[in-house]
């Protein structure tokens, strides 16, 4: 392969030798005894050569690494990364998860909290993490770049605080993500511009490998060399643009024990559901003995929609040391792809592991309908989306059309006016038979609207799935914040008789949740975390079809409860 990337090897070597010796960051092992630290990275972001499938492409990586490289850090710790774009596409990196407590600056997502880094130039990102342990991610935000640029964040616990569960032997991240061998932005700029859904990837990869599931990918398969008796704590993160996944790994249980870096009441199932921008810990235990077998670990879609999707599996091995490579390859059990019943109820196993501090009551509750619509075709094109139209997505049926400069930008320097306005609606304008029959009328109106917040209002958000092209699940991501779920449903959400059973226990703690297939899902939050919060689907398809909106949250009296300057080095644009 030349100069092509080893990610089996190199990849897994050089995350296990950061996370065990901390040996990325200099000096970091002597001062490491004295608390909290500054950790420094840079990240060049860079084309660079990649073969899979037999197909060569060029492709934007960050230091020439597919996928990009772990960030570890300890919470406590601060982090700066310096990101210098050598590219001839515009920038930004999100660091999915993280809160960005008095670092509102630095959450990343493009025309919302910063203008892009462009071509030559470079952002500092600055940011501390703050009662966050576990795995997340970070990624691109802008366009479709983050189809390959992403890479693992791995939030180790303070100095001397343990896991809430037996020490692992080893840490391994498994990432899922896609491969397209055409240039990505090509697939969506044509698909924005025809109107019809998006030519889909020829692969899922698995720590950017596609697997021996695939034609000519033999030798692009992740391995994982286990031994007998041992706990292997594998930290899962789903990258994949457009699609939820199943995981299975053959003739193993997996334990849940951590999710969107957050502890949870351990379960075990053999199958997992993680959905893009979802992150899980599980504990793998080997057997006892080495068995005469290859084991497949196996990823391929939940898919509920009604367009095309990549029906395809991606798998790495789990081997035990010393079997022999003739040994018989078991492959593991998948839920059929619309299996709804099956991701409901494994999502519904989530349960926080602390008692958490839920809202109790609510300032402010919202009723948000989410799904797909049309657009008018512009004249003298042919659009191949819904009867001669161009898809669209909305949420209370506003797409949200993006500004030319920053929210936060525009809000802090108080001149909005022309950017968005504060009028999104807080249910929708037009009540109908959300999971029904659809309307006769699927056009979605078009804005940049957003909710305002004061300072620490307690919300209710219901979630609402909608018939409209069919119904689908929805997997929203809110920036800024973790948030608690109450409860989920089939159906219209019922305002009198689903909130008495809602969780308020010990619901999970997410910053990214599934709104079920013809469902709903309802979350609750604090509003303490000041300024300009992206809230969207992960689907990056509904994305960039206007399935977002942003919440705008006011200062509070106390120092650190106020949006802080921006900083010198803020990308213009």
């Amino acid at each position: 392969m030349g100069a092509l990337l080893c990610p089996s090897a190199a990849y897994l070597g050089a995350f296990l030798l950061a996370v065990t010796s901390l040996g990325f960051f200099p000096g970091v092992v002597a001062a490491a005894k004295h608390g909290p630290i500054t950790r420094h990275y840079t990240f060049d972001v860079r084309m660079q050569n990649v073969t899979r499938l037999c197909h060569t492409k060029s492709m934007v990586t960050v230091n020439g690494k597919f996928p990009g490289p772990p960030l570890v850090a300890r919470e406590g710790d601060r982090v700066v990364v310096k990101v210098v774009n050598r590219v001839q596409y515009n920038v930004s990196i999100h660091w999915h998860g993280i809160r960005q407590l008095q670092s509102q600056w630095s959450d990343g997502p493009a025309y919302i909290t910063q203008c892009p880094i462009q071509t030559g130039q470079s952002y500092i990102y600055n940011f501390t993490i703050i009662g966050q342990r576990g795995t997340l991610f970070w990624h691109a935000h802008i366009s479709w770049i983050r189809a390959t640029l992403y890479g693992p964040m791995i939030i180790l616990p303070k100095h001397g605080v343990s896991y809430p569960f037996a020490k692992p032997y080893k840490e391994i991240p498994i990432l899922f993500g896609e491969w397209w061998n055409a240039d990505i932005e090509a697939v969506i700029s044509q698909a924005l511009q025809n109107g019809g859904g998006p030519n889909v990837s020829d692969a899922y990869t698995l720590n950017g490998l596609p697997g021996p599931l695939y034609n000519c990918s033999q030798k692009e398969t992740f391995k994982l060399k286990v031994k007998p008796r041992k706990t292997y704590l594998l930290r899962l993160i789903n990258a994949a643009l457009n699609d939820e996944l199943f995981f299975s790994i053959a003739n193993h249980s997996l334990t849940t024990v951590e999710a969107d870096a957050l502890y949870v009441k351990p379960f075990k199932a053999d199958i997992l559901l993680i959905g893009p921008g979802q992150t899980t810990n599980v504990l793998l235990k080997t057997k006892r003995t080495p068995p005469n077998g290859r084991f497949l670990m196996a990823a391929r879609s939940y898919n509920t929609g009604l367009g095309t999707f990549d029906n395809t599996t991606t798998a790495g091995l789990l081997e035990y040391e010393g079997i022999s490579k003739s040994s018989p390859l078991i492959r593991p059990t998948l839920p059929a792809i619309n299996d709804t019943s099956y991701a409901a109820n494994f999502s519904s196993k989530f349960r926080s592991l602390n008692k958490p501090q839920v809202p109790q009551t609510v300032d402010k509750s919202f009723f948000f309908t989410v799904g797909l619509g049309s657009s008018p075709c512009p004249k003298n094109q042919t659009c191949q989306g819904p009867n001669g139209t161009k898809f669209a997505a909305s949420v209370n049926n506003i797409s949200f059309a993006m500004p030319s400069t920053a929210i936060l930008q525009s809000y802090y320097s108080r001149k909005s006016n022309g950017v968005f306005t504060t009028d999104f609606p807080s249910r929708p304008l037009i009540p109908f038979n959300y999971t029904g029959t659809s309307p006769n009328n699927t056009m979605v109106m078009n804005g940049t609207k957003a909710v305002v917040l004061p300072f620490n209002t307690s919300v209710e958000l219901i979630m609402q799935d909608t018939s409209i092209l069919g119904a689908e699940s929805h997997p929203l991501h809110l920036h800024g914040y973790n948030f608690y779920v109450l409860g989920q449903g089939f159906g219209n959400f019922d305002p009198k008789k689903d909130p008495a059973n809602y969780n308020l226990v010990d619901p999970v703690e997410r910053n990214t949740v599934g709104v079920p297939s013809g469902g709903w899902v309802a979350i609750r939050f604090f509003a303490d975390n000041p300024g300009a919060w992206f809230m969207h689907c992960h689907f990056e398809v509904h994305l960039s079809w206007g399935l977002k909106m942003v919440w705008i949250v006011l200062d509070g009296k106390q120092p650190n409860q106020k949006l802080p300057p921006p900083p010198a080095d803020l990308p213009k644009c």
